[in-house]
């Protein structure tokens, strides 16, 4: 197996770090990969937001937790959603896993390879991470909120354009403890030759 198998089938969603920041190294290498993904037509849209901030970061788990609150229930809703809902009308959600670094990717609302380009950062500055020992887990609930008056309205005057769509994110940090690698088994494959 060479090296980036390796890396790609150790990978796993990380949802408990400690509160050790990342090196600026590490960082930079993450958000770098993220950099050279591949973007339709050669664009280069992405737009990275990195915030490190713990203030910032924390206001922004306020806001989201407070806009998952403030909406409801509906039948046949996305099960992850369902339960940021619910979490948050709790008062116990924490979106981030209280990660020291989160990367927000946004990209040309209206393009039509917003997310294909932005995901293929993300999986970029996961396997990065993987690669330098750094837990990572992708993050859906800014997408989820893009239009959420909370958190655009925070999140825009810390660099998200107003013509921009967030198309993901991923919280970056160190273990808490070990973590287990649980196996891969529930995609389908069928091959037509």
């Amino acid at each position: 197996m060479t090296n980036v198998e390796e890396i790609i089938r150790n990978r796993r969603s990380v949802r408990k770090f400690n509160n050790t920041p990342l090196s600026e190294e590490a960082l930079s290498a993450i958000v770098e990969a993220g950099r050279w993904a591949p973007t339709g037509g050669n664009c280069q849209t992405t737009h990275f937001l990195v915030i490190t901030n713990g203030e910032v970061l924390e206001t922004l788990r306020v806001r989201v937790k407070e806009a998952f609150a403030g909406m409801e229930l509906a039948e046949g809703q996305y099960l992850s959603i369902q339960n940021s809902i619910k979490q948050s009308k709790r008062g116990d959600y924490v979106y981030d896993y209280h990660a020291p670094a989160l990367v927000v990717v946004s990209n040309r609302r209206g393009y039509p390879n917003a997310m294909a380009d932005s995901a293929c950062a993300l999986q970029n500055m996961l396997l990065t991470a993987e690669a330098l020992g750094v837990g990572s887990c992708w993050i859906n609930q800014l997408h989820w909120l893009d239009e959420n008056p909370l958190v655009r309205n925070y999140l825009e005057p810390l660099g998200l354009g107003g013509d921009e769509t967030i198309c993901g994110a991923a919280a970056f940090g160190n273990y808490d403890g070990t973590y287990p690698r649980k196996p891969r088994t529930g995609m389908k494959v069928e091959y037509i030759r």
